[in-house]
């Protein structure tokens, strides 16, 4: 795996661009949350924040897909780094108070570009990715890359938390901006040969194409549809402010640790999966390790203890990373290299807007039923998805990887 990963120049770069850009975006939604909760004071201007950035981004996924799939697939990735570049600029300006007028406006008009962003960056790396590999290396791959996604999630929910509690909002805005633009550079610099572009087809001709494939695959669509509903009525993340401000009485640099705990588990998970890649039952342990989450979210809101809470959210990320190694092994293996940026922004649709729609709807049901309640609600409804999930897709429950070879 080392001799591997050392000597694959384009992987290392790859990796590189992925954290930089991952590190970028936990920064600014760390820093973003904690600015708009002491505007506001409100669990339904949090939820806000997901919505702002899901409209766009759902608005532009499919067009990203069918992008990277006829022109370059890594130009397109540049493009929307240095969108992110202009966000965090104009986060920046906002804090320091250059932008007068509503502030919150602002702050959510900024995630909204951030959202158009984001829906080209995750196709454009998927695309890459397989340009870059041969296929008996996926899986491997596809640990190293949630390992180096995962430590992301680490280090910048904490550095973001720290930034804010000892330099202030601007100070972390400015950090997300210089990595941004080291993340298109890196981008650029990858050579490697791409395929010729792709003939012209009508766009709404070929955005149903890669409907069409996802929609009639079993495997593929049991696997997205489990972890959307998971993450959309899982997501206990985007209700940490109010967690540490009202309930565990913490300042942001608990915000960090607590929403960096989850990429702990998935960051160890992600190391001992690419050493030892699961290939038997994938179907299983994929249902299985959903169904944990559930329980740890169900634990966690219980939870009366900062540190209960998060050893409860670091095994919810040893959930959630078998997931996510498992669902990207499956979605590399079964899709067509003509159709990758089409089925990743699907699966970005999938599963990138859930974490901003489980947000919003995380803050409606704060708002109804109250914070606790709303995220034993949540943990209750994935354990659920999972139980359908494995009656309605046969296919997807009796997986084995070796199928897909």
């Amino acid at each position: 795996m080392q001799l591997f990963v050392t000597t694959n120049k384009a992987f290392l770069k790859l990796l590189s661009f992925r954290l930089l850009i991952v590190l970028a975006y936990q920064i600014i939604a760390v820093v973003v949350g904690w600015h708009i909760y002491q505007l506001t004071h409100d669990t339904f201007a949090l939820g806000l924040i997901g919505l702002a950035e899901v409209i766009p981004y759902f608005s532009c996924a499919l067009f990203a897909g069918h992008a990277i799939d006829h022109y370059s697939r890594r130009m397109f990735g540049v493009a929307a780094c240095l969108m992110l570049v202009i966000n965090a600029l104009t986060l920046t300006a906002v804090s320091t108070g250059c932008i007068t007028g509503n502030h919150s406006l602002w702050i959510y008009g900024s995630i909204a570009v951030g959202g158009v962003a984001r829906a080209f960056i995750g196709p454009s790396y998927s695309a890459m990715f397989a340009l870059i590999l041969p296929r008996n290396h996926y899986a491997r791959a596809s640990g190293i890359g949630s390992s180096v996604f995962q430590f992301g999630l680490v280090v910048g929910p904490a550095l973001g938390g720290i930034l804010v509690g000892w330099a202030g909002t601007t100070a972390g805005y400015i950090v997300a901006t210089v990595l941004c633009l080291c993340a298109a550079l890196t981008l650029f610099s990858i050579r490697v040969e791409e395929p010729p572009s792709a003939e012209s087809t009508p766009i709404f001709t070929s955005i149903t194409g890669g409907l069409r494939f996802v929609f009639s695959n079993q495997i593929i669509l049991g696997a997205q549809s489990l972890d959307m509903f998971a993450v959309l009525f899982g997501g206990a993340v985007s209700m940490l402010p109010a967690f540490i401000h009202d309930i565990f009485h913490y300042g942001p640099e608990g915000l960090g640790v607590l929403r960096a705990a989850p990429a702990i588990g998935g960051l160890i998970t992600g190391l001992i999966l690419a050493r030892h890649p699961i290939n038997l039952h994938a179907g299983r342990w994929l249902l299985g390790t959903v169904a944990g989450f559930g329980i740890c979210i169900i634990s966690f809101a219980i939870s009366a203890n900062i540190w209960v809470a998060g050893l409860l959210l670091l095994l919810s990320g040893v959930c959630d990373g078998v997931s996510v190694v498992m669902r990207t092994t499956i979605m590399q293996l079964a899709t067509p290299d003509a159709l990758r940026g089409r089925v990743s922004a699907i699966n970005g649709i999938f599963i990138g807007s859930s974490n901003e729609l489980g947000a919003f709807e995380s803050g409606i049901m704060a708002r109804l039923i109250g914070l606790v309640p709303s995220v034993i609600f949540g943990g209750v409804m994935t354990i659920a998805v999972v139980a359908a999930t494995t009656k309605l897709a046969p296919k997807l429950r009796n997986l084995e990887l070796h199928q897909l070879y």
